[in-house]
């Protein structure tokens, strides 16, 4: 999972202008709350999620499951590959 978590991140970095050394920006802060990813974002980053990890998401996976994190979208798309949701 740490290799999700570490893809996850450095998109986010590298594609919001998020600086190396914010020292809120980590695996458990909240992307949309703090202002790291607004709703234009929010779109862009589904798709590189989709893309990057052969996944796809279905509606009520964007309504019932919690992905506001990096280490939640990880542990989504860890299960999501696995089968197991």
């Amino acid at each position: 999972m740490e290799a999700i978590k570490s893809e996850l991140r450095n998109y986010i970095r590298e594609n919001y202008r998020v600086s190396p050394d914010d020292p809120d920006f980590n695996d458990d802060v909240h992307l949309y709350d703090y202002g790291y990813i607004d709703s234009f974002g929010s779109v862009q980053f589904k798709f590189f999620v989709e893309s990057k990890f052969s996944i796809q998401f279905t509606p009520a996976d964007l309504t019932t499951i919690p992905m506001n994190s990096v280490a939640q979208m990880a542990a989504f798309i860890e299960k999501r590959k696995k089968g197991e949701i």
